[in-house]
């Protein structure tokens, strides 16, 4: 049996692919309901936009997870994109989606801000599954 390694271009291509993901979820997707709910007025973001350190955080907050879904997937011999789409289901759901939408129960934030946030990171993790799932790298 061959064994598997972290693909490092697979993981740079994830950070890419959830990015534009990301974009579009909380842009034409859900980017109205997304401000509604967390009570954000684009006027204000617009005239105060972020800064750097939003976006170097994001970049972080997408590579380490992707990091350690391959170095997870090099354990347990991942061997295809659906096995992979599933491992980042099971992982999306369970640790995060679930936390999220106790979380924001507890905060009494709104109810459909859990599926909105919560559902970008568990089809964020399905995809990046799907992708290291299939796109491995052998020693």
């Amino acid at each position: 049996m061959k064994e598997l390694k972290i693909n490092h271009v697979a993981v740079w291509v994830g950070v890419v692919l959830l990015s534009v993901l990301g974009f579009a979820w909380y842009g034409p997707i859900f980017g109205d309901q997304w401000m509604s709910l967390e009570g954000l007025d684009p006027a204000v973001i617009e005239a105060n936009p972020p800064g750097a350190s939003v976006w170097i955080t994001n970049v972080i907050a997408t590579v380490v997870p992707l990091y350690a879904l391959a170095w997870l997937f090099t354990r347990l011999n991942v061997s295809s994109a659906v096995e992979g789409a599933g491992i980042g289901l099971l992982i999306g759901f369970s640790f995060v989606f679930l936390s999220r939408m106790t979380n924001d129960m507890f905060a009494q934030n709104p109810y459909g801000l859990s599926w909105i946030v919560g559902g970008f990171n568990v089809l964020s993790l399905i995809v990046g599954g799907a992708l290291l799932g299939g796109w491995r790298k052998y020693r």
